[in-house]
């Protein structure tokens, strides 16, 4: 095991056990597919992005969503 999958092991062990189930299903994705499907970097950063803004509590109100649900035809 690299050192820093060993951190990010250790790090996501400290993680609410709903967040640790994610990270356990991408490493499984990753492990089984790894061909499959990479994501570009500006794809992470979204991810990074998206993590932080709810870790801060930051969530789309109800008009947001309302109105990205009638952009998709939904």
């Amino acid at each position: 095991m690299t050192k820093l999958l060993e951190e990010g092991i250790k790090a996501v062990q400290g993680l609410p056990a709903d967040r640790q189930d994610v990270a356990g299903e991408m490493l499984l994705t990753i492990a089984g597919n790894s061909a499959s499907y990479q994501l570009m970097p500006e794809q992470i950063e979204d991810v990074k992005l998206a993590i932080a803004e709810t870790d801060k509590g930051e969530f789309a109100t109800e008009e947001e969503m309302e109105a990205l649900w009638k952009k998709c035809g939904l």
